[in-house]
């Protein structure tokens, strides 16, 4: 019982200052990876609960992170509200969303779907943010608000813009901060037009 309690608040603490309505969200979240998943005789109740969770969580509180994403500890939520997460995306450990973002994949040329971001532990992600396809953003990496970013992000950078791009990097082994030359690294050449037209969260 006490791992059983441990695993739903386990992002509590790490929502201290935001508000009561992200600790509501995700102690919903973690009960609904546990109770989501029950065997018969259980699986009505697993199911009522799920659909509890969507109305609550998604129709009321207007966040979208499905209850079967794969979600490390320590999540935090600042404000939330518009807030969509692909079911396949990864989210590492001590991680920060804000509102108005979506992590999700893309419509490909030939039809079918992208796989969805990983997102690396300790990532800070900004308001109003686009993190689509099958990338993956390293650990530390900050995410600017209303940055669009649909490339691999590596560890320590922080990114902005749209399309993003790297500013500056932070040396992890001695915590230092190197700038880097404006425009040097782009992460993406896409237009911002066609990544809103080929955006389709699912």
């Amino acid at each position: 019982m006490h791992k059983l309690i441990n695993y739903i608040l386990q992002d509590w603490q790490a929502n201290h200052d935001t508000s009561s309505k992200s600790r509501v969200i995700l102690v919903m979240f973690r009960s609904a990876q546990i109770l989501g998943n029950l065997p018969a005789p259980f699986s009505r109740f697993s199911s009522f609960f799920r659909n509890l969770y969507i109305f609550i969580v998604e129709w009321i509180l207007g966040v979208e992170l499905p209850w079967d994403t794969n979600v490390g500890t320590n999540l935090k939520l600042i404000h939330g509200v518009g807030l969509v997460v692909n079911h396949q995306t990864i989210i590492g450990a001590n991680c920060t969303l804000r509102h108005a973002t979506t992590i999700g994949n893309k419509k490909l040329a030939d039809g079918s779907y992208s796989a969805s971001p990983i997102i690396g532990n300790n990532v800070d992600i900004g308001s109003n943010v686009v993190i689509i396809g099958a990338i993956t953003v390293g650990d530390r990496a900050v995410i600017g608000a209303g940055s669009v970013v649909v490339k691999d992000v590596p560890e320590g950078a922080v990114v902005v813009g749209n399309p993003a791009r790297i500013i500056r990097i932070v040396n992890t082994s001695s915590t230092s901060v190197c700038p880097v030359k404006e425009d040097a690294y782009e992460l993406t050449t896409f237009s911002s037009k066609s990544t809103v037209d080929h955006l389709s969260i699912s």
